[in-house]
């Protein structure tokens, strides 16, 4: 476990290909993969071996089943702590607010907390892991969440996580608290 602060070469590595892994297994996820098995196939050596026992038809289920349907399994970092609330809000401007900082400009309609967008920015701008570290309590809950519904998703998180410092007392106490009661919501304009 490296934890540099400004990332390792070889974190950056696996985040990069996590970044892959993480993203919808479409066409261009396959013409990759050869590429991701041969720059960080031994860190992600359970997901791979997973990719290689299941149809591209069933993983793509499996995907939308666990990213698009359950909550817990939300992809959108910023979701974990600040739930669909304004300050949700603010931290999403606050995010691109740091991408334009490091020279990036997101394309499309994907949202800045999008995890496969904050991989790659980790792995290609200097200060990049430090979104990371900032996010790592909802990279826990992810993980956590993986790891309940037995997803193999949840060997790459697990690979990302090993990057990473540990989870201070803080961090994980926040966990807890939001492992028990959920993302915040706002009741800000809702009849009751």
């Amino acid at each position: 476990m490296s934890g540099h602060p400004a990332g390792h070469g070889a974190d950056r590595v696996v985040w990069q290909a996590a970044a892959h892994l993480l993203a919808y297994p479409d066409e261009d996820f396959w013409a990759r993969l050869p590429l991701v098995r041969q720059a960080a196939g031994a860190r992600f050596g359970p997901f791979l071996d997973h990719l290689a026992r299941v149809d591209r038809g069933g993983l793509a289920a499996h995907y939308v089943e666990t990213f698009d349907f359950r909550r817990r399994c939300c992809l959108y970092l910023t979701y974990y702590v600040d739930g669909d609330t304004r300050r949700r809000g603010e931290s999403l401007a606050a995010l691109k607010v740091r991408y334009r900082a490091g020279g990036w400009e997101l394309c499309g309609d994907e949202l800045p907390d999008y995890l496969p967008v904050v991989l790659e920015f980790a792995a290609l701008a200097p200060d990049g892991a430090a979104i990371l570290r900032d996010n790592r309590a909802g990279l826990e809950l992810l993980r956590l969440a993986l790891r309940e519904c037995a997803s193999p998703y949840g060997s790459v998180i697990d690979a990302v996580c090993a990057t990473l410092p540990p989870l201070s007392g803080a961090e994980r106490a926040l966990v807890a608290r939001l492992a028990g009661q959920g993302p915040p919501a706002e009741s800000v304009g809702v009849d009751r």
